[in-house]
């Protein structure tokens, strides 16, 4: 039988945070990060793009990018989690997830949506000028 490796977190009260911010206003990469991306890493199957790595300690770190709607991607960023792969030890170091920003104040406090994306409470008028050029851009 093959040896699992296990999950541990740099700060794992804040990227529960983050997961939870995930799971409330993007739920296709909550369940796709649940039932696919989570299992895979516990086979030692390392999804995403590897961005480093270091001979000595034996470790990888790398960047995997969650299914996200596209203006959300255009207007906040594609949602990334980034880990770091311990080989010797199998273990699997979750360290955060970007846009933390967006995330971070979804969870803090209920987030409004215009035109079907969410908008930032301290950017509110740039989130909304973005979006409405999106638009602009696309119809033409």
């Amino acid at each position: 039988m093959k040896e699992a490796y296990v999950f541990d977190y740099v700060n794992e009260n804040e990227f529960r945070k983050l997961e939870r911010s995930i799971k409330k206003y993007n739920m296709l990469a909550y369940k796709k990060l649940y039932f696919e991306y989570y299992p895979s890493l516990k086979e030692g199957n390392f999804l995403g793009k590897l961005v480093s790595t270091n001979q000595t300690n034996q470790t990888s770190n790398y960047e995997l990018k969650l299914p996200t709607d596209a203006m959300f991607s255009k207007v906040h960023g594609d949602i990334k989690l980034y880990y770091t792969v311990y080989n010797k030890e199998k273990i699997v170091m979750l360290d955060k997830f970007e846009p933390r920003d967006i995330l971070s104040e979804g969870h803090a406090s209920e987030l409004v949506t215009y035109k079907g994306v969410m908008v930032s409470k301290q950017h509110a008028e740039k989130d909304m000028f973005k979006i409405n050029l999106l638009n602009m851009i696309q119809k033409n």
